[in-house]
């Protein structure tokens, strides 16, 4: 399935417009600034960074007439992933400590609170075998979030000091 976004420079939709079936690294090139977007089809990460770097948000389907506002965001969106449909089970092992030390859970499911669930106060590595995943930094899937697709994942200090404390499946049914 393909995604497609289209970016406005200002809210409701208004001002020049940028459409985007990909990645896009940087918008600058094509518009100054970016305060809503529609997103047509598929599952995407914006960032308020270009290269992919800074805040992450997760959007779906749907129109963003002022996602600032929505998202509480202090910067425009700079770069976009797509997100991959996956259609497969879904794995992961989360470690206490980085280098995949200490308690390890495996995971086949969405996580409301793995201090609830597990009694670990937060993971610091992980291992995503099958699936894509949203962590958050608060339990409940709340707080800044981060996306993970199937890889090894050593250690989170250098996602300036996010700690984990929820994990969300994404799922197909989101497309």
């Amino acid at each position: 399935m393909m995604g497609k976004v289209i970016f406005y420079e200002d809210r409701n939709f208004q001002g020049r417009s940028y459409e985007c079936m990909g990645d896009c690294a940087d918008f600058s090139s094509y518009m100054s600034r970016c305060h809503s977007c529609r997103v047509e089809s598929g599952c995407w990460m914006m960032y308020d960074q270009p290269n992919y770097m800074g805040n992450q948000y997760f959007f779906r389907r749907g129109d963003y007439s002022d996602y600032m506002s929505m998202f509480g965001m202090n910067n425009c969106i700079r770069s976009c992933r797509m997100i991959p449909m996956y259609r497969g089970s879904y794995r992961m092992r989360i470690y206490e400590r980085d280098n995949f030390m200490g308690q390890m859970y495996e995971m086949m499911d969405d996580c409301e609170s793995i201090m609830d669930r597990y009694r670990m106060s937060h993971c610091q590595s992980c291992h995503i075998m099958d699936g894509h995943w949203l962590f958050y930094e608060q339990p409940h899937y709340r707080g800044r979030m981060w996306y993970f697709r199937p890889g090894e994942y050593r250690s989170f200090s250098n996602m300036g000091g996010m700690r984990f404390m929820s994990m969300r499946r994404i799922m197909d049914s989101w497309y």
